[in-house]
């Protein structure tokens, strides 16, 4: 068994080192389109993260001051139940629902997220409007509620979302589109990769085959260093996921507070587990590419 698993491993760093050329260009091509991968789930937490504070098919949000008093509260839930016409339902943000979505919309400026705490954080109510009620109308409901008592602000949600639903519709889509290409382009490269190595040893093979090697036992080395290809292409692809994300984050910090950019920054760990989809996907498409190939033994 020891022998076994020493052979495998000889014959695939062997085979490494006689196809240095194609094996760096199959590295190479499957790091870039992982990458995009990493990048393209990146950019849609981040995204979604700017949503946040609107799903549910919240449309009005009404900010009340950290000192704003329980009548005033009140006052303002009485008008929101008053204007039943033109709002569904809402719900109320206390202090700890605010605080948990300040680190999410606020990843991107620590410094300003360091000042607001449970003393100095706005509370929201989140209005759900009804289907009938248009876009002007909701306006002028949102205009009468910023002059309320204890209000600190009113955001309106039409705008914003529209735009940042298309940004995500448009960037999304073509980063995907583009990474599956360049994926099907390193599954291509590591079979011709692998093909190329079968036809270096051919008559090896062949040799092998004769004495009663096994399918599988000439299969194994060929196979493997397919999966390495996907594997140190996706672990090169992690790290300059973790670099990428390290030098945005440090970026939109020297932004404009308010910029709207700080939510994408990606800070609650989720960029570890795209880091991971990213390694499973170029082990998968290394054993494609390798199994696809190594199929082809028993044609020599």
């Amino acid at each position: 068994m020891l022998s076994r698993l020493r052979y495998t491993f000889r014959e695939t760093f062997d085979s490494f080192r006689r196809n240095a050329t194609l094996t760096v260009a199959s590295i190479i091509t499957a790091a870039i389109s992982l990458l995009g991968v990493g990048l393209t789930f990146l950019s849609q937490h981040g995204f979604d993260n700017l949503l946040a504070k609107w799903e549910g098919g919240v449309e009005m949000i009404i900010f009340m001051r950290p000192d704003a008093t329980v009548d005033q509260r009140a006052l303002i839930e009485q008008n929101l139940d008053a204007n039943g016409q033109f709002i569904e339902s809402w719900s109320y943000c206390d202090v700890e629902c605010s605080l948990l979505e300040k680190d999410r919309v606020l990843a991107g400026e620590p410094g300003t997220a360091d000042l607001v705490d449970e003393t100095n954080i706005p509370t929201q109510y989140k209005a759900v409007p009804t289907d009938e009620t248009d876009v002007d109308l909701l306006r002028s409901v949102t205009e009468a509620f910023s002059e309320g008592p204890g209000v600190f602000e009113v955001v309106f949600a039409e705008d914003q979302i529209s735009l940042i639903e298309q940004l995500q519709s448009f960037f999304g889509f073509r980063l995907f589109l583009l990474s599956g290409f360049l994926l099907l382009a390193a599954v291509l490269l590591i079979w011709n990769t692998i093909r190329t190595a079968i036809f270096a040893r051919r008559r090896e093979i062949e040799v092998m085959k004769l004495v009663g090697a096994t399918d599988w036992f000439i299969r194994i080395p060929f196979m493997l260093e397919g999966l390495l290809h996907g594997v140190i292409g996706g672990s090169l692809a992690s790290a300059g996921l973790f670099v990428w994300n390290s030098q945005w984050t440090n970026g939109v910090q020297g932004f404009p507070e308010n910029s709207g950019f700080a939510a994408l920054v990606i800070t609650d760990g989720y960029d570890k587990t795209v880091m991971l989809i990213m390694l499973g996907i170029g082990a998968l498409a290394g054993a494609i590419g390798s199994g696809i190939a190594a199929s082809k033994f028993l044609d020599i």
